[in-house]
Parts: structure tokens; sequence; C-alpha cells
């Protein structure tokens, strides 16, 4: 029964390239015929190393082995994959499947061969080094609204070479310097490797209304001195709706009034609640009578900071 390549290399069938690449390499490292020049087992654990990685990281030859197994061979014209090389130690850098190891970059550079006391040299084909693109940061500035509802806007990103511009979603809820990672968007790698990602920091407009402390909204609610005195329902606007909002008889300036679940919401379905202050306006005119009636209401009260204590 043949080897199953994946196990060889140990990663799953859904391993990317870059498990792939990063599997061989330790396996490579550890079973290189010229660190173990007396060991045949090594040698030939490093031939089927070898020849699973000629196999996967090649995208067409993987996507028939994954639909073929073993006998994909039979439909991929043209492709070798038998082992090469002579009887005896395999010549330096030479390797199954016809590749070539740079041995200085297998083993991480600093010189191979004065790793093992200065023993023949390895002549290799130096393969352009694969590297992951690099991070970057960016920063935006979206509106409170849209923080709050979620939705897609438009940021300009510069990548050095030029700027562009790309459509990022924000989570509904999304609280003010929270920062999101974009997979892939920040530099292109080199060498086949994955690009890098951005990472963007949000930063949120105030409302001119609302203030949002964590997943609560706060507003100031403007009511009368009547519907203070006699109670009332008020309409609020909300992200959500209009909610009417009631006002209980006798209220004073300053009382808050909660509504649940009508603060910020997230799509898990968490949500914060509504928080009214009441602010009493009183009439821009009021009439002797009026006044003097208030204010005989306001002495048969007392002192309404008698409780104030230093």
């Amino acid at each position: 029964m043949s080897d199953d390549h994946y196990q060889t290399l140990g990663v799953p069938r859904t391993a990317s390239a870059d498990d792939i690449r990063k599997a061989y390499r330790e396996l490579a490292r550890k079973y290189h015929p010229d660190l173990h020049p007396d060991d045949a087992s090594a040698k030939e654990k490093f031939k089927k190393v070898q020849t699973a990685f000629d196999v996967l990281n090649d995208p067409s030859k993987r996507e028939l082995y994954d639909r073929y197994g073993s006998s994909f061979e039979g439909f991929a014209p043209g492709s070798g994959g038998g082992w090469r090389g002579g009887a005896g130690p395999f010549p330096s850098g030479q390797v199954p499947g016809g590749g070539e190891i740079d041995l200085e970059s297998l083993f991480g550079g600093g010189g191979f061969a004065e790793m093992f006391g200065g023993g023949r040299k390895t002549r290799s084909r130096r393969r352009p080094a694969a590297a992951a693109g690099e991070d970057i940061t960016a920063e935006m500035t979206i509106p409170f609204r849209l923080a709050i509802e979620g939705g897609s806007t438009d940021v300009r990103v510069d990548r050095g070479a030029a700027i562009e511009t790309i459509s990022v979603k924000i989570p509904q809820g999304l609280p003010d310097a929270a920062q999101l990672r974009l997979r892939g968007q920040g530099l292109p790698g080199s060498g086949g490797a994955a690009a890098g990602d951005l990472r963007l920091v949000v930063h949120v407009e105030p409302h001119p209304v609302y203030r949002r402390e964590g997943d609560t909204l706060e507003i100031k609610i403007p009511v009368s001195l009547a519907e203070a005195i006699d109670g009332a329902k008020v309409d609020v606007p909300t992200p959500w709706g209009t909610i009417a909002l009631k006002i209980p008889a006798g209220t004073s300036s300053g009382r808050k009034l909660r509504a649940q679940g009508m603060g910020v919401k997230h799509a898990n379905g968490a949500a914060g609640d509504l928080i009214a202050e009441v602010q009493i306006m009183l009439p821009k005119t009021i009439e002797p009578p009026l006044a003097e009636a208030i204010r005989a209401a306001s002495k048969a009260d007392g002192n309404p900071r008698a409780q104030l204590r230093w």
C-alpha cells in the first residue's frame, strides 16, 4: 500500500501551502542524509518526505492526488516523481523527485559545512527565498450611525507603490478605536508567499444627541413643564425606530428612564439599554399668577437641597 503523503508530512488534507512547506522544512532538517550518513532508515524517511512534498507542493499534482490517490501519476502526462540518484549516499544537495535543496536555507544559514566540522561543500541552486508580505496599519473614521448599525464603507490604503480603495465591512456595534484585521490586504509576499494583513484602526465620530457608554446609549430628553407635572408619552428616535417613552406624572428634571434592549446591539443578539435623562424646559413666558403658584408649591416642598452634605 502506498504511503499517504499527508500522513508522511504530518498535516491534514486541508493544510495550506504554507503549512505543507513548514512541515517539509522541519522533517527535511530532521532526516536529511548528510546528518545521518550511516542511517539507512533516515535516508528512506527523507525519501518519503521529499516525494510527499514534490506532490503536495505542486497544486496540479496535489489536485490529481486528492482525486485519484497514489495512481494519480497515470493522469498527469509527463510527470516524473521517480527516485533519482544513484546508489550509495545522496549526492550533496540532490533529492528525490529531481529537485534540489539549498542546505544553507534549509538549516537556517550560518554555514552548513561549518555545522559539521567543515565537511564537503554543498553545491546547490539557490532558490529565491519566499517571504510573507508585511502587515500594514491604517486608520479611518466612520459615522456614529454606521458603527451602531453596521454596514460597508470604503477606505483608502497606502501600500507604498500605490494607494488603493478597498471595501470594509463594519460589524454591528463596533466601538470607538476598535481594530479590524483584514487577511491578505497588506503588502504582497515574495516567492509565492502570502500577502501580509491590514490592521485597520476605526475611529467613530461623535453623535450630536446620543452618547455611548459601552453598549448603553444615553440621551437627554427635553420635556415641557406640563408634561413633567401631568405625565406624558414622548417620541424618542433610536437606531431601531422611534419609541414612545412614558414620562411619569411629577417627574423631576434629571430623572433617568430606561428602555431595555434599545441600546447598542450586536450580531450575536446581545443588546444594551437606552437611558433617557429628563430635562424640564420652562416656558419662555410665565404669567405672574402662574409664577406665584409655582413659588408657593415649591415653598411647600421645603428646601430641595436639604440632604446635601460634605
